[in-house]
């Protein structure tokens, strides 16, 4: 079936859509470290003459800053962001990606071809084109962002999401990022080289890149010097340079008597390395969100709304949510606990608390795997909420068990 025409994609000077541009700004906004990520992405390029490179992560770990600072440092880059509302299916994937892909290249189409969304084919025929034009040392890489928010009813099922090549021609190349998923239902097929990078497996790191972005906060801009002006030297900051949440957060700091680096202490801990977490916290305070003191079980709006989406995700209207509830019940009581192996449990022990099959409760965390977090406890997996203010969150809307569930 032909698809219905579309508006032409809006490109912006550097070759990415308006829409998008937007998005690689604002995301890469006071972006700092990850250097380790992006030395895994550099080795990964050099290793290898095509393939994918996917980056996991828990909501707010920072997976989409990540990529735009990548586009942002590598502007050649082609880029979609499958998050943006419209954006998330086949075919708006592949209308964009080829309109980019012919319009970065010259390539000579003056239209796409009316079943250019039909699978892969089309998509797959301009990267060929190109990777055959490509110097030694060029490379296409082209970056999709949300993998996790893609409409999978938009295509039939068993094909790749968003019909990505199952093979890739040569010096052509994918960076993904997604939330953490089951292998086995991945959504992809491919037969070239491919590599993960789980931002959960780097504790340490993440945890000082959490420590730089809030010294950033805390750290006055250098100014800019002056050129003959009056024999000036330096010229203030200028609007829109980010002195506004930084002197905000100093003199709120300031005003009610914190200790800097005891706070800067405090909200990496709280973080558990989780960036919209620190961002909202920060961006709360410079709206002057906490008049008083910083009341961490106080959430800024952004944040509840954050955390709304993910609930409204974890209940679909369609699904049948009896055995959802308790489950979620069971994992919003063990906000009390101390270590991170009492806040885990295994399917099996949820099952025995909410007497039920194990197979039902499986099935939900299934369904629920990008908002959790797997330990591997003595052979067996145990699992948690991925963040403590998202539990605790959880734990004030006021979600009822099934008439079977014990109350306590």
């Amino acid at each position: 079936m032909n698809s219905p025409p579309k508006p032409p994609t809006k490109i912006n000077s550097r070759g990415h859509p308006t829409d998008f541009e937007q998005i690689i700004q604002a995301k890469s906004l006071n972006f700092v470290g990850r250097e380790f990520v992006f030395t895994a992405i550099n080795n990964f390029l050099h290793r290898h003459r095509h393939g994918y490179f996917t980056i996991i992560g828990a909501p707010g770990s920072g997976k989409s800053a990540i990529l735009a600072k990548y586009v942002t440092n590598n502007p050649q880059v082609i880029y979609y962001n499958a998050e943006l509302e419209g954006k998330n299916r086949a075919d708006e994937f592949l209308i964009n990606i080829c309109t980019q892909l012919i319009n970065q290249y010259s390539l000579n189409y003056t239209s796409l071809p009316n079943n250019a969304t039909e699978g892969s084919w089309f998509f797959s025929s301009l990267l060929q084109q190109i990777s055959d034009e490509l110097e030694p040392h060029q490379k296409l890489i082209i970056a999709i962002d949300g993998l996790n928010c893609i409409d999978r009813n938009s295509q039939p099922s068993g094909t790749n999401l968003f019909y990505l090549p199952r093979y890739l021609p040569d010096k052509v190349y994918f960076l993904l990022t997604r939330r953490p998923f089951l292998r086995d239902k991945s959504g992809l097929l491919i037969e070239t080289p491919s590599q993960s990078l789980d931002l959960a497996d780097y504790p340490e790191e993440n945890r000082r890149d959490i420590q730089a972005y809030i010294q950033n906060y805390l750290t006055p801009l250098t100014p800019l010097p002056y050129e003959g002006r009056g024999g000036q030297d330096y010229s203030p900051p200028l609007v829109g340079e980010g002195l506004g949440e930084r002197s905000s957060l100093k003199s709120w700091l300031s005003n009610h008597q914190v200790n800097e680096e005891e706070f800067s202490n405090l909200l990496t801990t709280l973080s558990e390395n989780n960036f919209m977490y620190v961002s909202q916290i920060v961006g709360a305070i410079a709206e002057n969100f906490y008049p008083e003191s910083f009341e961490c079980d106080q959430l800024p709006p952004g944040l509840e709304a954050y955390y709304q989406q993910h609930l409204h995700k974890m209940f679909p209207p369609e699904q049948d949510t009896e055995h959802s509830t308790d489950v979620l019940n069971v994992l919003i009581q063990q906000q009390k606990a101390i270590s991170v192996e009492a806040l885990a449990q295994t399917a099996a022990a949820i099952a025995q608390i909410i007497d039920t099959d194990e197979y039902e409760v499986e099935e939900v965390l299934e369904n629920w795997l990008e908002f959790l977090q797997q330990q591997k406890i003595a052979s067996e997996t145990h699992y948690s909420l991925y963040h403590s203010s998202f539990r605790d969150w959880l734990g004030k809307q006021q979600i009822k068990p099934s008439e079977k569930y014990p109350r306590t």
